[in-house]
């Protein structure tokens, strides 16, 4: 089983010689792309472990969804979706993360195996999280958010998206270090799709170099059968396809947030992404051989 352990960098962020997978567990009935298909305690770890088999580095468990709209699941829902799937899979030597937006969750989370808290609000829906986490001395991705799911669209207002956000996670970064986390512990995500139109999601990918140079920090790019993908694909007048047929595109992206130095992508299937990050991080060896680095 050692293809499923990450080296463990000198503050514990696991790193690989490349840009990571995160595969993705939701073990809810609602997510917008798989929710229900892993609602069952040991159907969610069988996930996890094929996830795993198919080329993910590391397994990200949430119990909430959220997709826009989605009404939030109380805490003991949470935690009793959660833990035992965390407990599970790490038991068999997967490096698991847990994306929870609660800080109880996120404690006990770690308690039973998981080594990175992954918080979609960047610890601003719980005023415990950050607290919880710096005193855990786990890792913490900070992501770029505006607001709860149920009302999260309204927020999508921008003059200068990429300006937008950069200064607001860098503000959130600044709070979290001050709140106790190690910086050197810190991943960040632009939030793709999170308050965000097709639009908005188009200009951060385009830029995600950019973004990574400004913070100087990991980054995880979770850009997995979102809804600008489906945009993308429908284009000018189509329908945009059903979120399990953007596998194709979300490695596309994938190929291109490595190539742009990110931390890790999350993925709901895991294989054409596994393969992308490997071919981006050959083409980057191939043209630091031949005294091109940086060209395509």
């Amino acid at each position: 089983m050692s293809t499923l352990r990450g080296r463990f960098g000198p503050v514990g962020l696991p790193e690989w010689d490349r840009c990571a997978v995160m595969g993705v567990v939701n073990v809810t009935p609602d997510s917008f792309s798989d929710g229900g298909h892993w609602f069952d305690t040991a159907a969610a770890v069988k996930r996890g472990l094929d996830l795993v088999t198919g080329g993910a580095d590391l397994v990200d468990v949430g119990g909430e969804s959220t997709r826009p709209g989605a009404p939030r699941v109380d805490e003991a829902e949470e935690l009793r979706r959660v833990i035992p799937v965390v407990r599970g899979l790490a038991g068999e030597g997967v490096v698991v993360s847990v994306d929870t937006m609660r800080a109880a969750v996120a404690e006990a989370a770690v308690t039973a195996g998981a080594v990175l808290v992954n918080d979609v609000s960047g610890g601003l829906a719980d005023p415990e999280m950050v607290p919880v986490v710096a005193a855990a001395d786990v890792p913490f991705v900070v992501m770029h958010w505006r607001g709860f799911s149920a009302d999260m669209n309204s927020r999508a207002v921008y003059g200068d998206v990429v300006a937008e956000v950069l200064a607001e996670l860098r503000q959130r970064v600044e709070a979290v270090v001050d709140g106790g986390v190690d910086p050197r512990r810190i991943v960040v995500d632009p939030g793709l799709g999170f308050a965000k139109n097709a639009e908005h999601d188009l200009a951060l990918v385009a830029r995600l170099a950019h973004l990574r140079r400004e913070l100087d920090l990991p980054m995880l790019v979770a850009a997995s059968r979102k809804r600008f993908l489906g945009r993308v694909l429908a284009g000018d007048e189509g329908s945009p396809p059903p979120a399990r047929e953007r596998d194709a595109a979300t490695a596309a992206v994938s190929a291109l947030a490595a190539r742009e130095g990110a931390w890790a992508v999350r993925v709901h299937e895991v294989g054409a992404s596994a393969d992308a990050v490997r071919v981006a991080r050959a083409v980057e060896g191939a043209a630091a051989a031949a005294g091109a680095e940086g060209a395509w």
